[in-house]
């Protein structure tokens, strides 16, 4: 007879909270399957290197992040800002991009130590009704945001080389097919494209503020002192300041994005590293810093945007209303060259910024519904979300008031952003969902106060602009449907589910 073994010792209730979870790959599908796990940095995890080498494995998700915060969207609210207000908003955009910051740092973390990207996050830890609602809505923000970046690049095609707007339209969607051939060889060759891109649009932007010559002390007050000018939208209404807000909220909107959630969660996912603590450990340091490299950058370039029309149109009492007014108005006030790196930088934003949106879409309508259908198809159906309501948009005005366009497309993702930030915060402060890795409450504070103040911003601005009868309409119907999902909803049960399990997802 064998000697009697006794049985294994089950681990404490402590050992359990604090160890991190694997990665659930049985029950759930890898983010962008095509290219998940397929850049092995294991060695940048590991000593013997140079640090900047270790990063350099890690370097690249936070600028496909970064294009999303300088997009054309971002271009119509800068452009606004700066030539209504001066040089008065800078400090939205400084706190914008903090905001900006601090929530992709978390979905790095969350996609890094679950495995699965915000939108799987979402479909995996929520009730069907409640993850179907929040599908919707992000698809509501990325349709607002690519009718930006495609009516961005359409315009720049207009002025470099005066293709008719609807026909630039139809050629932007053609990054699908560059997206497609550049995934299939690597998915470092895209992102060497798309550094290749923002560096382009950085470039740009020096050389036109070299040239523009700005007051950089307004510039230094603007950017440290916070504060909203009164203004009116007509002669016969008393100055508020409902439209310093409204452009305030667009440059929120465009900074802060929801799909951007999604498409951090994700893209982190492609790096193969050790999955264990300090693999985990090691491939969050790194992504942070890559992250605040990245938006960085990107916060030069909308500052710089703003600043150029604060000091070219502001000073001048123009109030721009178009991109391609801009762009005229500066080849009288700083040349033919300034007017022409303008267009090259919206032409690079735009097209940036639609190849990465077009990964967040599939990003997303993989996450929430578990679609699995050929790449070139669904990367078709996604950017086709986004063209056919720009060919519209540009029938039905011809293109006219193209700012206008993109501030409220802007304010739109605004809207939209408390039903990304809020998952985001639950999930990632989860011990059951991150272990060890779960935020600690000083960052759940910062978290959840980020999100209250872009709600309140919301909602003094729907009183505002709507009235609060509708806005008391909106929360009700929230409020009906959480009672719903709550205490109504019921989910059918498979084989391999439990009670306590299905219970514990709503």
């Amino acid at each position: 007879m064998p000697p009697h073994t006794p049985p294994p010792t089950p681990p404490d209730a402590a050992t359990v909270a604090h160890a991190a979870p694997a990665h659930d790959h049985a029950h759930s599908s890898a983010s962008l399957p095509e290219v998940h796990r397929s850049l092995d940095v294991a060695h940048a995890t590991s000593g013997g290197r140079p640090w900047w080498r270790r990063m350099l494995g890690f370097a690249g998700p936070g600028f496909l992040v970064s294009v999303g915060y300088m997009d054309p969207g971002n271009w119509g609210t800068d452009l606004a800002g700066g030539s209504r207000f001066g040089y008065a908003l800078l400090w939205v955009i400084l706190a914008s991009n903090l905001m900006a910051i601090f929530l992709q740092i978390l979905c790095a973390r969350l996609g890094i130590v679950t495995g699965k990207d915000l939108a799987q996050a979402c479909r995996d830890y929520y009730a069907k009704p409640t993850a179907i609602a929040l599908w919707i809505l992000c698809e509501i923000a990325i349709i607002a945001c690519d009718l930006a970046e495609v009516i961005g690049s359409a315009v720049a095609l207009n002025l470099l080389m005066k293709i008719p707007l609807l026909w630039g339209v139809l050629i932007t969607g053609g990054d699908v097919l560059l997206l497609l051939l550049l995934i299939n060889v690597g998915f470092r060759k895209l992102e060497a494209l798309i550094i290749a891109l923002v560096a382009t649009i950085g470039l740009c932007f020096a050389i036109n503020l070299y040239m523009a010559n700005p007051d950089w002390a307004a510039v230094l007050h603007g950017t440290l002192v916070p504060g909203l000018p009164l203004a009116t939208d007509s002669p016969d209404e008393a100055p508020s300041i409902t439209p310093a807000l409204l452009i305030s909220l667009g440059i929120l909107g465009a900074t802060v994005m929801p799909h951007n959630l999604y498409l951090h969660s994700s893209v982190v996912q492609t790096r193969r590293f050790a999955l264990d603590d300090a693999g985990r450990k090691a491939a969050i340091h790194y992504n942070t810093i890559d992250t605040i490299v990245a938006l960085g950058a990107a916060f030069f370039v909308n500052a710089a945007i703003l600043v150029l029309s604060a000091a070219v149109f502001f000073e001048s009492g123009v109030v721009v209303e178009g991109l391609d007014q801009a762009h005229e108005l500066l080849r009288p006030a700083l040349g033919g060259a300034a007017a022409t790196l303008f267009a090259v930088a919206l032409l690079a934003s735009g097209q940036s910024s639609t190849i990465t949106g077009t990964l967040a879409g599939q990003i997303v309508m993989e996450g929430f519904l578990r679609i699995r259908i050929k790449p070139w198809l669904r990367r078709m159906i996604t950017r086709g979300l986004a063209i056919v309501p720009a060919l519209i948009i540009i029938g039905l005005t011809g293109g006219k008031d193209t700012v206008q366009l993109l501030v409220m497309s802007q304010v739109v993702l605004s809207m939209q952003l408390p039903f990304a930030i809020f998952p985001l915060l639950m999930v990632t402060g989860s011990r059951a969902r991150m272990g060890r890795f779960a935020s600690p409450l000083w960052v759940q504070i910062v978290g959840y106060t980020i999100g209250a103040i872009i709600v309140a911003l919301n909602v003094y601005l729907l009183v505002d602009e709507l009235g609060p009868w509708w806005v008391v309409g909106g929360v009700a119907v929230m409020l009906g449907f959480a009672a719903y999902v709550r205490f109504i909803y019921a989910p059918r049960l498979s084989p391999s589910s439990s009670p306590s399990s299905s219970s514990s997802s709503r």
